[in-house]
């Protein structure tokens, strides 16, 4: 059975920083997009960041864009989310999920578009 297992939220006061994991279990990364998803209390998920395998193309959401980093890698069937410069309004529980299609400008932000989710980690910014 395939598993994504996030790990690394906590809570962080305004400004600061976090790095979360995404690890693969029974499932090889290399050819996957990788992307991160968040969900606060009461609204829909929303797309953060994508990663495609070739390392080169991301993607980021607006409101995250300039402050979060989106990286891989494939040795270590794992992808991370570093993410700085945080605000209350990034509070939510943050998923990693892969899909073995490319990620797009025109698909990355969509649930839809990934086959394979993590459970979850919560991020909470407060003072």
């Amino acid at each position: 059975q395939v598993q994504l297992v996030e790990s690394g939220g906590g809570l962080v006061q305004p400004g600061g920083s976090l790095k979360l994991s995404c690890a693969a279990w029974r499932f090889g990364l290399d050819y996957s997009a990788i992307g991160w998803f968040r969900q606060a209390p009461g609204k829909e998920r929303e797309g953060v960041s994508c990663i495609n395998s070739d390392y080169g193309s991301t993607y980021y959401s607006d409101s995250v864009k300039g402050r979060f980093t989106i990286s891989r890698d494939n040795a270590e069937n794992a992808a991370y989310l570093q993410m700085n410069s945080l605000k209350p309004e990034d509070t939510a529980i943050y998923y990693c999920a892969a899909r073995t299609g490319p990620c797009s400008s025109g698909n990355y932000y969509s649930v839809l578009a990934y086959d394979y989710w993590g459970q979850g980690t919560q991020v909470t910014v407060s003072s």
